[in-house]
């Protein structure tokens, strides 16, 4: 199978979606209004609540929902073969994600950018919102401590991608200031970041930063880890335009110049397809492909975390109600995209069969060092790279993504736990620096405490993984619950965001249960409690909300019949 074929295949689908599906959507389900006055004019405070341009704030929110997500699940499901991965990205883009994401940010939008936890206790039951903003929180839990340890991971195997990727944040905070501060036009700034982001790279292969083997008893792994999220509680709690948003709008810069490497070299090279369409010889450590296969891509199909950052950092900036199909749909659009050549990547960077047979001869294996080392060698074939260079700059990118969903994810646990002190009345919880400490605290914890027994400390990561989907597409699932319980109060067609939600939920659901078994051999007990409280809670939020939604049919019948 040449590599060209999938590429135009997917792309064209998934743009067209856009072009046609989300105009649908936008138009007849959610009924966008240009004059609606947005939360970020309405409660504008600088800090939160900002009217962004919407070519800022889709960057913003497309590198904070793609993260690293959209590479690291695509290249670990590709075990099961290409194709299963292919279709599942494909139709779950724009049937699923593209929905998801655009109507969490209508949803927050229209009842004054709550997050979708307390627009759970609005529309359900205040019962819901306890139980759904538990399953939140252990969502971010594990995807910021999944993220800390790739970064980390990244940093020790190629040294070359520290100094530009901490050069990124120097360049975004000089590039928000200039926005917002000296009030330049955005033109000259992104071309300019954007040359020097990838001069960087350069100078990254020149001068190779490397952490000492040893400091207190922590490798180098452990060391980034506790780097990562001291920069992470700092970056949650600087307002949005000095950090956040200019960092995610330079990465999605970056990440569209990536894409079109990636994609031209496949263009120019075509590489064949390695891999088998379905692969019958998997390794005995992998799971059954069902229902595995839609918790190990969430991202880059749909996920439960672009819900979270919708309706908690998106929602806050949106300038107009009718921007939001572009940030929310074609932001997951973009995703798709990176999920697709994730595929390519993982599956035509190979020189043979057995060269990528010896990369996934374990489940789990594969991620971001199956993209970036076959994502290397076709732009090294493809457009005459170094394959030296070619490996940096990809390094580099997977890890920007990475950590622009940990400035997120920090933030939103943040936004969450001063939550939870408002409502049980808990003033200490209130402060932004306990709430932060709290977050960074819970997630170093976990970042550690699933290191394998005798492995260096901070490399389980990938344990965690699995886990992370599966409550991903579950809280995805509980999204478009509440979204189709809206839809139906306001009269409007639900089925549209009701189908794509019982497949999620049915698929998550019986990815939990499978994986209570498997951590239970594993031993793996923090882990395998974290899942039965997650199984417990979403059942729970999910006949809770089951029922808001019957109640709201009947109503909703009962006016039909009376007019």
């Amino acid at each position: 199978m040449n590599a060209v074929v999938l590429a135009i295949t997917g792309l064209v689908a998934v743009f067209a979606g856009y072009r046609f599906y989300s105009r649908f959507i936008a138009e007849q389900i959610y009924r966008l209004d240009p004059d609606f006055e947005t939360p970020s004019h309405a409660m504008r405070d600088d800090i939160d609540y900002v009217p962004t341009n919407k070519f800022v704030l889709w960057g913003h929110h497309f590198t904070a929902v793609a993260g690293a997500a959209p590479i690291i699940g695509p290249g670990i499901a590709v075990i099961w073969g290409w194709l299963p991965a292919f279709i599942w990205v494909v139709v779950g883009t724009i049937f699923f994600a593209g929905v998801h994401d655009f109507g969490a940010i209508w949803a927050s939008v229209r009842n004054k950018a709550q997050s979708v936890g307390s627009l759970t206790g609005e529309v359900v039951s205040h019962r819901a919102r306890t139980l759904f903003m538990i399953v939140v929180f252990f969502l971010l839990l594990m995807v910021n401590a999944v993220f800390a340890v790739s970064i980390s991971a990244e940093h020790v195997r190629v040294p070359s991608s520290v100094i530009p990727a901490w050069t990124a944040v120097f360049v975004a905070m000089v590039i928000g200031v200039l926005l917002y501060k000296v009030r330049v036009g955005i033109m000259w700034p992104t071309i300019i970041g954007t040359i020097i982001l990838y001069a960087v790279i350069g100078l990254g292969e020149v001068f190779p930063l490397e952490l000492p083997a040893m400091i207190f008893g922590l490798g180098p792994q452990a060391q980034w880890i506790l780097l990562l999220f001291f920069y992470a509680g700092v970056a949650s709690m600087l307002p949005v335009w000095l950090l956040l948003q200019p960092r995610d709008y330079i990465n999605g810069i970056q990440l569209i110049i990536g894409l079109g490497i990636l994609y031209g070299a496949v263009l120019i090279n075509s590489p064949t397809i390695v891999a088998p369409a379905i692969n019958s010889n998997v390794p005995a450590s992998a799971p059954p492909i069902f229902p595995l296969l839609f918790v190990t891509i969430a991202c880059g199909a749909i996920s439960g975390f672009h819900g979270l950052v919708s309706s908690g950092t998106t929602s806050k900036q949106l300038d107009k109600e009718t921007d939001a199909r572009q940030v929310g749909y074609l932001g997951s659009a973009g995703e798709g995209a990176l999920a697709l050549v994730a595929i390519i990547c993982a599956t035509a960077g190979f020189a043979s069969f057995g060269e990528w047979e010896a990369m996934y001869s374990e489940y789990g294996n594969g991620g971001i060092s199956a993209f970036v080392q076959g994502g290397a060698t076709i732009a090294s074939n493809g457009l005459g790279l170094s394959f030296t260079f070619a490996e940096t700059l990809l390094t580099v990118m997977a890890i920007l993504f990475a950590g622009t969903t940990m400035d997120a994810g920090v933030r939103l646990q943040r936004y969450i736990i001063q939550e939870w002190g408002t409502i049980y009345n808990i003033p200490i919880l209130n402060n932004g620096y306990v709430a932060t400490g709290v977050a960074v605290t819970a997630c170093l914890i976990l970042a550690f405490g699933a290191t394998p027994p005798g492995a260096p400390l901070g490399t389980g990561g990938m344990a965690i993984w699995p886990l992370f989907g599966t409550t991903n597409q579950l809280l995805a699932g509980l999204t478009l619950l509440v979204i189709s319980t809206i839809l139906v109060k306001l009269g409007r067609p639900s089925r549209y965001t009701l189908t794509p939600m019982i497949f999620v939920t049915t698929m998550a659901l019986a990815s939990a249960l499978i994986q209570v078994r498997n951590l239970f051999a594993a031993g793996q007990y923090v882990l395998l409690t974290i899942d039965v409280a997650i199984i417990i809670c979403a059942i729970f939020v999910m006949l809770e909300s089951v029922s808001a939604f019957l109640r709201e049919s009947r109503k909703a019948a009962a006016g039909t019949s009376a007019g």
